[in-house]
C-alpha cells in the first residue's frame, strides 16, 4: 500500500514537472507581458513534432533533439511576436483571446495536413524505458530524468529573471515602458526575447513529454486548460506559484486517475475550484 501510494506520488510529481515546464512560459507572457496566449500550446505541439521528425526521420538522438526543439519553438515565437503579436500587446483581452484562438486552430489544421491526424509513434532511448532503485524503490527512469531536467532548468530560469541584466531589462519594462525606454533599454527587443524563450521553454516541454502527453493536432486544445490551471491557480509573473500549482494538479489528478477512475478528472476541475476560490490572487498572491 505504501509503496503504491509513493509510486503515485512520484508519478504526480513527474506529470506535474512537465505540466510546469510548459506551462511557466504561458506564465511569463500572461504576468510580465501582459498578454493572453492561448496559443502556447502549438508551440509545445511544435517543439514535440520537431523532436518525433529528428528521432524517426534523421536519426538523431532523443537527447540532442531536446535543445533543437527549444531553439525552433523559440525562433517560431520569435517571428510570430515580430510580425503578429505585438500588434495586439495593447488591445483588449478579448481581442487577444480570439487572435490566439485563431492561431492555435490554424496550427492544429496545418499540423493535420503535413503529419495527419493520427498519434504519432515515438521510441525513447533504452536507458530511458527501464526502472532504476531510488531509496528502495523502483521507479520509471524516464520520469526520473524529466524530474531532473525540470529541477534545473527551474533553477537556470529563476538565477535568470531575477540575478541577470536581462532578468532586471524585463522586469524594468513591464513596470515602465516608457521609464525604461528612456534608460535606454530595447524594450521591444526584451519583449521579442521574452516571447521567444516562453515559446522555446514550451516546445522543450512538448518534446520531452511525449511519452507521456502524446502528440497529434489536437494537442493545444486538449492540454489549453491545464496549462491556464496550472497559471491562474499559481499565479502569472512568477516561477514558484506555478512550479507549486502544477505539482499539485499533477499529484491529483494522478491520484484521481488511480484510486478514483470512475470521475476521472473531475478531482482535478473540483480542486482547482477550491483552491481559486481559496487563493484568488494565486497561490502566493501575485495573480496579475
Amino acid at each position: 500500500m505504501m509503496g503504491n501510494l509513493i509510486g503515485v506520488l512520484f508519478d504526480g510529481v513527474a506529470y506535474g514537472s512537465l505540466l510546469f515546464l510548459i506551462s511557466v512560459g504561458l506564465s511569463i507572457t500572461m504576468g510580465l507581458m501582459n498578454f493572453i496566449n492561448l496559443a502556447h500550446g502549438a508551440f509545445a505541439m511544435l517543439g514535440g513534432y520537431i523532436c518525433v521528425m529528428l528521432m524517426t526521420r534523421m536519426g538523431i538522438p532523443f537527447l540532442a533533439s531536446l535543445p533543437i526543439a527549444f531553439v525552433g519553438s523559440a525562433i517560431a515565437g520569435l517571428v510570430l511576436e515580430r510580425t503578429l503579436y505585438r500588434r495586439l500587446y495593447k488591445a483588449s483581452h478579448l481581442d487577444q483571446v480570439l487572435f490566439s484562438i485563431g492561431l492555435t486552430f490554424m496550427a492544429m489544421a496545418a499540423a493535420t495536413y503535413v503529419w495527419g491526424p493520427q498519434q504519432q509513434p515515438v521510441q525513447l532511448p533504452e536507458w530511458l524505458r527501464g526502472q532504476v532503485s531510488l531509496f528502495g524503490l523502483e521507479v520509471g527512469a524516464y520520469r526520473l530524468f524529466m524530474i531532473g531536467v525540470v529541477v534545473v532548468i527551474t533553477l537556470a530560469l529563476g538565477f535568470l529573471i531575477e540575478r541577470t541584466r536581462f532578468g532586471a531589462q524585463i522586469r524594468a519594462s513591464v513596470d515602465n515602458q516608457a521609464a525604461s525606454a528612456g534608460l535606454g533599454i530595447n524594450v521591444s527587443r526584451v519583449f521579442s526575447l521574452t516571447f521567444a524563450l516562453g515559446s522555446g521553454m514550451a516546445g522543450l516541454g512538448g518534446g520531452l513529454g511525449i511519452d507521456i502527453l502524446g502528440l497529434d493536432p489536437a494537442f493545444p486544445i486538449k492540454y489549453m486548460v491545464y496549462f491556464l490551471l496550472v497559471v491562474a491557480v499559481g499565479g502569472a509573473g512568477t516561477i514558484k506559484g506555478p512550479l507549486l500549482a502544477a505539482l499539485i494538479l499533477g499529484i491529483f489528478d494522478v491520484a484521481g486517475k488511480y484510486y478514483v477512475p470512475s470521475i476521472g478528472a473531475f478531482v482535478i476541475y473540483g480542486l482547482m475550484v477550491v483552491l481559486l476560490l481559496l487563493f484568488p490572487a494565486g497561490l502566493l498572491g501575485r495573480r496579475t
